[in-house]
């Protein structure tokens, strides 16, 4: 584990700003600066970092947390692993200490799963330089593509000896146990027992994460072999979900961000072919479907998408189908096809780096225009399927957002097409209705109250409190009281009796007999009690290091705010808006009597409750009392408050 000196020296070092904006477009918002969600596939940007408190919150996803925490999120790191790639970023040797065996066994599994599958490459890499077998038939068969031993070496290519447990001897000479080379993939057991190596006289294609750690395999047969098929992959591990990986993004990241826009090809061949002419921000979908998370990743780069398909028409209609999910998440794409018979490996390798490349520019559409004329061939003069043709791209123009991008798409497609823009229009519009209809479907989970003030939930005159979902308001008072506390427990405060007090003391010592019903709210507010207790007031950054995975989360939440008053409202015009923190007394005492207000109806309603069950006189008599006594003391805060109206 690291020691925790070197994990604050870490914190201490790290600018959050510099570590998220590895990733996504920063723009400054006041003092805060925001981006599209990297989560989420949205339109306008909910993702904001907060540099004086080194803190993102993503409004989209509701992920939050510090520069470590990104790194968790973005890159699937563990919290050793964001820790370690920080330390290197910023030059600070790793100093380690003891941890508990679980944690160092889980830790060590992972670890020992990478250091394999890079045995693994090694292995086939040596395979393929140094052995016989591997010289006369791998080697021979990439140099026959066209590769360059330069390219070879950069995508980390290999072979696979034909013989059945090649890599699973030389491994365990090594001193690699079966098991983990089971458990990464490498090796598979029969029924019976019998163990032997998953990929063997195949070519292999090393597949990279994003930070450049191998984490499986794409392998390639150059038999003839019927039985077996032609691409073998690695299965799903700890280490790798394909849905999740785009072959050559490790290698392609940094010119994707430099030209701004990515190529979209279907195979690992494709890919090193075209970065030899030169285009290396290209990546590979492995010849799968395009998957919510892949584009995600590339939306972390680039909004700009060039798909190339290959010279076949009928691969072209059924890959185009999934291009839909590409507009879905926001994305500009363009397309082109290749001659028939083409694809960007073969063709790249026929016409030369720079005639590819220009082929590529001069002949790439914008996708509806695209996808509009490969169609519109295959309808002809076939009314129905002309009438299928018009809605299937209608549908594909409303997954755009922006409308007035629609719009010229529309009279584009009016154009091509030979049908009156209105038809299309009402199309469109049937379509947008729809889609805001579901959109709107009630969402049943509750994961936790909403981001909105108590104050806004205020009884309004007449309305009866047993109308409300009284225990849901009473969270949201324990939220607000969480947010004070964590933003300005260190501040002080001037009592209502005129006396100087830091808040946090004062604020727990009149809800000392409360108890939160949220379990998050009542671990935050323990932490405070407890930390108190030992002479030492917190604050929300203590959180943030020693709370549970929970309160961090919701930390984060109550120290970021989606909105900010602009500075050029005083700065320009002369127009002071008040701050919170100049009004700290008043939010402290008038949260505790809200609290204990909600706290007083809920009493009420769970006495009224008992009264309708009860049939004893001296219960009914003694229950009218309490309730008598609990409509006082709430006509009482209610009169405190000035805005609340009882009956």
């Amino acid at each position: 584990m690291i020691s925790p000196a070197t994990i604050e020296e870490i914190k201490n070092h790290v600018d959050i700003i510099e570590v998220v904006g590895d990733y996504v477009t920063l723009k400054r918002s006041g003092s805060s600066y925001k981006a599209l969600s990297p989560f989420s596939t949205e339109k306008t940007p909910s993702f904001y970092v907060v540099p004086s408190k080194g803190i993102f919150k993503d409004f989209s996803s509701g992920k939050g947390g510090d520069a470590i925490t990104f790194l968790m999120e973005i890159d699937g790191l563990t919290y050793v692993e964001a820790l370690k790639y920080l330390a290197q970023k910023y030059g600070i040797e790793i100093k380690e200490e003891e941890q508990s065996d679980e944690a160092l066994e889980a830790q060590n599994r992972k670890e020992s799963l990478f250091i394999l599958m890079n045995f693994a490459k090694d292995h086939f890499q040596h395979l393929l330089w140094e052995e016989e077998e591997g010289k006369s038939i791998g080697l021979t068969y990439f140099r026959e593509r066209g590769f360059t031993d330069e390219s070879i070496k950069d995508f980390e290519l290999g072979y696979s000896v034909e013989a059945w447990d090649h890599l699973l001897k030389t491994a365990e000479a090594k001193g690699y146990k079966r098991d983990l080379l089971e458990e990464a993939g490498l090796v598979v057991t029969k029924e019976g027992g019998k163990v032997y190596d998953r990929f063997r006289a195949r070519v292999m294609f090393p597949i990279h994460n994003i930070s450049g750690k191998v984490v499986a395999f794409g392998a390639r047969m150059l038999g003839k072999d019927k039985k077996q098929p032609k691409y073998l992959n690695s299965p799903e591990t700890e280490l790798y979900n394909k849905s999740r990986v785009l072959y050559g993004l490790f290698q392609a990241k940094q010119e994707i961000r430099k030209e701004d826009r990515v190529y979209l090809v279907e195979g690992y061949t494709d890919v090193i072919s075209m970065h030899q002419t030169g285009i290396k921000n290209v990546v590979s979908s492995s010849g799968t479907a395009l998957t919510a998370d892949q584009i995600k990743l590339i939306k972390r780069y680039t909004d700009n998408v060039t798909v190339i398909f290959d010279g076949d028409a009928a691969g072209i209609r059924a890959s185009i189908r999934g291009i839909d999910m590409l507009l879905e998440g926001g994305l500009n794409v363009r397309a082109v096809a290749l001659p028939d018979g083409e694809d960007p490996d073969s063709y790249a390798r026929s016409l030369g780096a720079t005639a590819f490349s220009h082929y590529i520019d001069e002949e790439s559409q914008d996708i509806i225009r695209f996808k509009t004329k490969l169609f519109l061939k295959e309808a002809s003069d076939d009314p129905v399927k002309r009438a299928a043709l018009i809605k299937d791209i209608v549908r594909t123009i409303t997954k755009i957002d922006d409308p007035v991008k629609r719009t010229v798409y529309l009279k584009e497609c009016s154009d091509l097409l030979g049908i009156s823009e209105q038809a299309l229009v009402a199309e469109q519009n049937k379509l947008l209705i729809q889609k805001s209809q579901e959109q709107r479907k009630p969402n049943d989970r509750f994961d936790g109250p909403p981001p909105v003030q108590p104050q806004d939930m205020l009884i309004a005159d007449g309305q009866e409190a047993d109308q409300l979902d009284i225990v849901k308001v009473i969270e949201l008072q324990e939220r607000e009281s969480a947010r004070v506390l964590v933003n300005y427990g260190k501040s002080s405060i001037v009592t209502q009796e005129e006396v100087s007090e830091e808040l946090l003391s004062y604020f727990l010592a009149e809800v000392e007999e409360i108890q939160f019903t949220n379990p998050v709210y009542k671990e935050i507010l323990e932490i405070f009690k407890r930390k108190l207790s030992e002479g030492v007031i917190v604050d929300g950054d203590y959180l943030l290091d020693h709370g549970s995975e929970a309160v961090k989360r919701e930390v984060v939440n109550l120290m970021t705010s989606r909105y900010e008053v602009s500075e050029n409202w005083e700065k320009k015009f002369q127009i002071y808006i008040p701050k919170e923190q100049d009004h700290l007394k008043d939010i402290t005492y008038s949260n505790i009597l809200r609290l204990k207000f909600r706290i007083v109806q809920h009493l009420i309603a769970e006495e009224n409750k008992k009264l309708k069950e009860a049939t004893d006189i001296e219960e009914i008599d003694q229950l009218l009392d309490e309730i008598h006594e609990y409509k006082k003391i709430e006509m009482s805060i209610a009169q405190s408050l000035g805005n609340v109206t009882v009956k």
